[in-house]
């Protein structure tokens, strides 16, 4: 080989191994997590120009049936930013939502919940608006729409929904699928009963007999209700201040905004429990440890998240993470390892 051809494969060789260096990077970094839900972060996934598709702050994450990540930001030049689970940017839409907060996907159609205009929409994937949730002033305890400030929703397999008023008046309020309400519970007090930011819901079918799930983020916990509001248990997760429950499979999912209590900024983590409501891994925070069957205190014990306030699990179990006043950063993707 003479010294010209010689220097054109060294070169190759030398390209290919940087190549596939920069190719494996992702895959090479930290793992995050415990016992066997463990994960990788990617940190630059769905990073856009932020000239473009700028976001204040990114609230919550959906698969849809294509596999598409919907993200729901409350940055009205571009309230839905629509991924493919690589990070490339599918298609955006939305400029009415100032205080987009609360995503739901159900039966093909969007739930959106407002915390500014004090209302919840059903639109279609595209962003039609098909049905709008002023405050229930005929439930006779609520005075006026500033009451209400909802934060989430779930939806029944009829298309009953329930809506979350977390930053309001703290009532889970029941609606058929019409939009008429039908009954409401919870509501402030001391009582287990009772509720305090009730920033999430959703319907647990992984026992075989649906029940709803809601946050009680002040106090720590997630609380189980019948479907007629009645209190079944109260899960607790001491240090963990849990925005909504996600539910993939026999686990569930929700991002801790701050530890140990809300007062300490950029404190947040992501924690999985499993079918038992067990507490298996925890992303970014501290190793689940129960003593005489109770857990004990969480924290935040890695510096990967600032306010978490959501997660979405894809249909390859890897987590998406959005955040919250976080510096308006895209959501981080961790692949499961």
């Amino acid at each position: 080989m003479d010294r010209r051809n010689f220097i054109q494969a060294s070169a190759l060789i030398a390209g290919s191994f940087y190549i596939s260096k920069d190719l494996f990077a992702k895959d090479n970094g930290a793992v995050y997590g415990h016992n066997n839900m463990r994960y990788r972060m990617d940190n630059k996934w769905g990073n856009l120009d932020p000239s473009k598709y700028p976001v204040k702050d990114c609230h919550e994450m959906v698969q849809d049936k294509k596999g598409r990540i919907i993200l729901l930001t409350n940055e009205t030049k571009n309230n839905i930013l629509i991924y493919n689970k690589s990070g490339k940017l599918l298609n955006s839409w939305g400029h009415e939502f100032p205080g987009a907060h609360g995503l739901t996907l159900a039966h093909d159609h969007l739930y959106i919940t407002d915390t500014d205009k004090h209302q919840v929409f059903k639109t279609t994937l595209d962003g039609k608006i098909l049905l709008t949730i002023n405050f229930p002033e005929e439930s006779g305890v609520y005075k006026e729409a500033k009451a209400f400030v909802p934060t989430e929703t779930t939806v029944a397999d009829n298309g009953d929904f329930y809506i979350a008023d977390g930053y309001g008046s703290q009532y889970i309020l029941h609606y058929n699928a019409e939009g008429k309400l039908q009954s409401f519970f919870g509501g402030r007090g001391k009582e287990d009963k009772h509720l305090d930011n009730a920033h999430g819901i959703c319907i647990d079918k992984r026992n075989g007999t649906p029940t709803l799930l809601v946050t009680d983020r002040t106090r720590n916990c997630f609380k189980r209700f019948s479907m007629a509001g009645e209190l079944i248990e109260v899960i607790p997760l001491p240090g963990a201040c849990v925005c909504r429950p996600v539910i993939k499979g026999d686990h569930l999912y929700a991002a801790v905004l701050r530890s140990p209590d809300l007062g300490k900024e950029n404190s947040g983590f992501v924690t999985i429990l499993d079918k038992n409501n067990k507490v298996v891994s925890n992303i970014g925070g501290t190793a689940p440890e129960y003593k005489d069957g109770k857990l004990q205190p969480m924290l935040q014990a890695e510096k990967i998240f600032a306010n978490p306030h959501d997660v979405c699990v894809d249909d390859e179990e890897n987590i998406y993470v959005a955040q919250w006043a976080s510096g308006k950063v895209y959501p981080y993707k961790f692949k499961r390892v």
